[in-house]
């Protein structure tokens, strides 16, 4: 068996975020948002210092996520899997990723936005524990106009490990 194909056998990994990668987080960027973030955003956010993780399946790049963390509160800025990835469980695994960066980091406490017309990343978070607080009206773009975000939160207990 080819090194090649006994890469694209393995487990998607993760590992962290880095400037080279940008070209390939944006073409998953380009394919998962009508309203993509742009390069010099994650260029802000690596430079910055916010955790940033990749999910690769392979030499391939099938997800990533992005959060800053602040005193005791963390926020999910962005957590992204290509489209012909989904459904698999990987944004489950990023998700839970940052979730113990932040509690690594000492936060107590998780925020992230939703569009509201993104059921499945509004089932995954429910899944995961977070509870709406609250609506940003017209936060988001949109076809037509502006969308509201879902604001929602989620308290992270001690690691029990």
């Amino acid at each position: 068996m080819s090194a090649r194909a006994a890469d694209e056998g393995a487990a998607p990994q993760l590992r962290p975020m880095r400037e080279a990668d940008l070209d390939a987080v944006m073409v998953v960027e380009r394919q998962a948002y009508p309203f993509p973030w742009t390069a010099g955003i994650f260029r802000d956010c690596l430079r910055a210092g916010y955790p940033a993780w990749l999910l690769q399946e392979g030499d391939a790049v099938i997800g990533y996520g992005v959060l800053s963390v602040a005193a005791d509160e963390a926020h999910v800025l962005n957590v992204c899997v290509a489209p012909a990835a989904q459904g698999r469980g990987h944004g489950r695994r990023l998700l839970r990723a940052l979730l113990r960066i932040a509690r690594g980091h000492g936060a107590a406490r998780v925020f992230l936005e939703v569009r509201p017309s993104n059921p499945g990343a509004i089932a995954l978070y429910h899944a995961e524990g977070f509870n709406e607080i609250g609506r940003r009206p017209r936060y988001y773009p949109a076809v037509g106009g502006r969308e509201d975000a879902i604001v929602m939160a989620l308290e992270l207990l001690p690691d029990e490990t």
